[in-house]
């Protein structure tokens, strides 16, 4: 009986926490839900008609492929270099680095892509130095420019969080494996490796969802209609919100949340495996 009243107790703690997200999260969505499967207005249920209409449309699938393609091509990129980054500066090198790495997360959204702009415009400084004319930003171009801000500027971020794996680390290993004669490349591959292990699947969420917003950068570079390689998921629910078109809407992020949920759920139990390594 003392373990039930216990249980009841420490649940009163979790109601307001659970009352907040059910108000703002679970019944606004079930809402989105079921305005997915009626007419204009939550007149007529239609079935699966939004749904057909919305996977139909070259605009969501211009904008759904070009978001995975930036995920896809961002993401690794900006996991692999700062791993490189973290290791180097974790066994010696590039210590400088550890007391800026964070600069660039403190630059306003707006004044960095102000700076984007004057030296990729058309009359911006790499055309006048390199005395050519490309449109950076209104030409396939554009998505290399998007992804180098992206990774410029979320870099230092995750060298930080790699840097916390690798410290979690026992040094023991790293000192053992020196006296067995292990270089560099060993002692990565057979000790940091598996030791970042649990790090990788937090890593990899937070950089997915960190790429899912870089919607700002690409809106103040390009305007609500960019080039065709960075219009984005962001822009088509823009436009779709500008037009009212609730059912559009209701319907896409019923497909979008299916969809990043198919992505996430085989990292969910990634981590478990070795927990001694987080313990003293």
């Amino acid at each position: 009986m003392k373990k039930c009243n216990g249980g009841l107790r420490y649940f009163a703690f979790l109601v307001p926490s659970l009352a907040g997200v059910l108000a703002f999260v679970f019944f606004p969505f079930a809402d989105v839900v079921k305005m997915s499967f009626t007419s204009v207005g939550g007149k007529a249920f239609i079935g699966f008609g939004n749904y057909k209409t919305v996977v139909t449309n070259q605009a969501f699938r211009l904008a759904v492929g070009n978001t995975c393609r930036f995920l896809l091509v961002c993401v690794p990129l900006l996991l692999l270099f700062s791993l490189i980054l973290a290791n180097i500066i974790y066994f010696g090198a590039g210590k400088f680095y550890r007391n800026i790495c964070l600069l660039p997360m403190a630059v306003p959204v707006a004044s960095l892509v102000f700076v984007w702009k004057m030296v990729f415009h058309r009359s911006g400084l790499i055309n006048t130095y390199l005395g050519s004319s490309v449109d950076w930003l209104n030409s396939s171009w554009s998505f290399w420019v998007l992804a180098g801000t992206f990774l410029w500027k979320n870099m230092g971020y995750y060298v930080v969080l790699w840097l916390a794996g690798l410290e979690s680390i026992p040094g023991e290993l790293y000192e053992a494996a020196a006296v067995d004669g292990a270089g560099f490349f060993s002692k990565f591959c057979h000790i940091s490796l598996p030791g970042l292990r649990p790090m990788f699947s937090a890593t990899l969420i937070l950089s997915v969802t960190a790429a899912l917003k870089s919607y700002r950068e690409s809106y103040l570079l390009a305007g609500e209609y960019p080039d065709k390689s960075i219009y984005m998921v962001q822009h088509l629910f823009h436009n779709w919100f500008r037009e009212m078109s609730v059912e559009k809407m209701s319907a896409g992020a019923v497909i979008l949340v299916v969809m990043f949920a198919v992505m996430v759920w085989p990292f969910r139990k990634k981590g478990e495996g070795n927990p001694g390594l987080f313990h003293d």
